[in-house]
């Protein structure tokens, strides 16, 4: 049951950073993979910061935290 809502958590940040980095989503596979990205970069940022999130929507934040990241850094990388 652990990896189905890390998936669905991944899908929704994915989604949710599309939504607030280029006002549109990417598609469902593109937002997965950002998504879970995003969770793995959020939870670095967030234990270099000691920072603990706990639940559902703690690890949302998180994620999207860390997708929001990865899309600006690839922004920039995008640009050049």
């Amino acid at each position: 049951m652990g990896f189905l809502w890390f998936i669905l958590i991944g899908i929704a940040a994915g989604f949710i950073a599309g939504l607030i980095m280029k006002g549109r989503g990417f598609g469902l596979w593109v937002n997965l993979l950002v998504g879970i990205v995003g969770g793995v970069l959020g939870g670095w940022i967030f234990g270099l910061l000691k920072i603990s999130t706990s639940g559902i929507l703690g690890n949302l934040i998180c994620a999207v935290v860390g997708a929001v990241v990865l899309l600006f850094i690839l922004s920039l990388i995008k640009k050049k």
